[in-house]
């Protein structure tokens, strides 16, 4: 007979029920939803498929503390009756002083600490381990791992921020699967578990972002809904926030503005759960006014960008998120013009866009491209063809300096089709002739 391999206990809670997997996931949300009316729960949380095959399979990772609860509810059993105990040391904390103790004799354990400064030992860091460490050695998640992968995900979105996603999405999946790993394999404490499940929604939000930003909409979709998953299983409203922020701006983009505002309002309530500061409500109000836009309703987008501005104004918070800084006085004057754009106020858009790209610098450099482009087409639509293909060059400048953002060569694609009746003019017919190779 076959031998049966995974976590065979949880596999026959379920079977005794006679449950599918996505059966016992749906079972496990409802049964979340009525502990959290109950008040058994501080948090609402949700169950994947995805989560739930993990648990039935080898060597299951230790499910969060408000899943084992919602897990012990349904089952009627403590959660080391259900196949978790096999996980070694998951729970356990990590004793520091065998990892960096004085007294510790570096040539005794695998992990050493000579490195230059400001960096984790070479050993430390376990794709720069030495083979003959075996494959069943344990895996000791340390603090300083972590840490690494967190400063690797905020150095994604800065470079995202001066150079585009297009050539972030590949490294940061990698990056991604990485800590996923990290999570199902690594022996951790439960407070730098929590800190893994954190970095691993930084890198799932960012990877949608850079998807999106690299044309790739589908699986931008995929990687919002998943980090979206992360957010309520682990009751992070900061990272939905963020989320559903960057879900809005793609839905104006896919000319979804009734979707965009409902996302941003989303975004608005999990804001409040964790009293986000005046910079994201700005950010959070302008994304509301851009579904707005979208859809025409000027007085709501009206109403939705002075919130922005009044948030905006309140200053900045040292409570700031990184991924709020971004928006700037440049950054929020660039996407209100694009709602003018929107509305057909084009003169308005023109005059907000052209200040925006003024006050733009070199570390938002995609950001103003995107202004670039956005204001030579404000400019064409108002019948302003010099300033149209002045900024059209400048934007396709920033593309040839390596800017790789699939956004803005888009906006080049609408600003050169608008042109093209114009191409008679030296000016645009020399234009339209540079900015062909980039859209090919």
């Amino acid at each position: 007979m076959a031998e049966v391999k995974g976590n065979v206990r949880l596999r026959r809670l379920r079977a005794d029920r006679n449950r599918t997997q996505e059966e016992i996931v749906a079972d496990l949300t409802e049964r979340a939803d009525r502990m959290f009316s109950a008040g058994k729960l501080s948090k609402r949380v949700s169950f994947s498929v995805r989560q739930y095959s993990k648990w039935e399979g080898n060597d299951p990772p230790l499910p969060h503390p408000t899943a084992r609860r919602v897990l012990e509810e349904l089952f009627g059993c403590p959660i080391t009756d259900m196949g978790f105990a096999a996980v070694p040391g998951a729970h356990e904390p990590v004793d520091e002083r065998a990892l960096s103790g004085p007294d510790r004799d570096p040539s005794t354990n695998p992990r050493t600490e000579r490195a230059a400064p400001g960096f984790p030992g070479a050993d430390s860091v376990p794709w720069l381990t030495s083979p003959s460490a075996g494959p069943t050695a344990q895996w000791r998640i340390s603090e300083a791992e972590v840490d690494l992968l967190r400063a690797a995900a905020d150095d994604m979105d800065a470079i995202d921020q001066q150079f585009g996603g297009n050539r972030l999405w590949r490294p940061t999946r990698a990056h991604l699967l990485w800590v996923h790993r990290m999570i199902d394999l690594g022996i951790y404490n439960e407070q730098l578990g929590r800190q893994l499940h954190t970095v691993a929604g930084k890198f799932t939000t960012s990877l949608g972002w850079f998807c999106y930003d690299a044309g790739l909409q589908t699986e931008a979709r995929y990687y919002f809904s998943e980090a979206l998953n992360t957010a309520n299983f682990t009751g992070d409203d900061a990272l939905a926030s963020r989320t559903l922020s960057n879900m809005a701006r793609q839905a104006v983009d896919l000319q979804k503005g009734r979707e965009a505002i409902r996302f941003a309002r989303l975004a608005q309530a999990h804001a409040g759960e964790w009293a986000a500061p005046h910079r994201v409500a700005a950010l959070l109000a302008i994304r509301e006014a851009q579904g707005h836009a979208q859809l025409g309703d000027r007085r709501a987008c009206e109403t939705s960008i002075r919130n922005a501005w009044t948030r905006w104004e309140r200053g900045s918070s040292d409570r700031d998120p990184d991924w709020s800084v971004f928006l700037n006085e440049a950054e929020l004057t660039c996407l209100e013009g694009m709602c003018w754009l929107d509305l057909g106020q084009y003169g308005r858009a023109q005059r907000l866009l052209a200040r925006s790209e003024a006050l733009q610098d070199i570390a938002h450099s995609r950001n103003r491209g995107m202004c670039l482009g956005r204001l030579a087409v404000a400019s064409l639509e108002n019948r302003d063809v010099e300033h149209s293909v002045n900024a059209a060059r400048q934007s396709l400048r920033l593309i040839e300096g390596g800017m790789a953002s699939t956004r803005a060569v888009e906006q080049l694609k609408i600003v050169r089709e608008g042109l093209v009746p114009h191409r008679r003019s030296r000016a645009v017919g020399d234009l339209l002739e540079e900015i062909r190779p980039h859209i090919a």
